[in-house]
């Protein structure tokens, strides 16, 4: 008899609980559908912003990329000097080809 009453108890509790998610997901719903021009209007004018910023962001990056690899670089200068004044006196001293 003890059993019964507690799986009687258990399904009304399981009851109770399944009937408040129902409700909680009708409500969700409903903001949901009353909302919905809003979220439109929303994702209308992120999408003109981005066609706007869009470019200036793609300008800036690259602005951004070519100083980082100037910065980058820099510290290389004296070794490509370096570089190319072997080159300048290895070239000068070759010999002419012959034609």
């Amino acid at each position: 008899m003890m059993a019964a009453v507690l799986v009687v108890a258990g399904l009304v509790i399981a009851a109770v609980v399944f009937t408040f998610a129902l409700l909680a997901i009708l409500f969700n719903v409903a903001i949901r559908l009353v909302l919905f021009p809003l979220f439109l209007i929303k994702w209308i004018v992120a999408a003109l912003l981005m066609v706007v910023v869009g470019p200036i962001l793609a300008i800036v990056g690259v602005v951004v990329a070519l100083v980082c690899a100037f910065a980058i670089s820099l510290p290389l200068v004296p070794l490509m000097v370096l570089g190319g004044i072997v080159w300048l006196i290895a070239k000068s001293n070759r010999r002419p080809a012959v034609a």
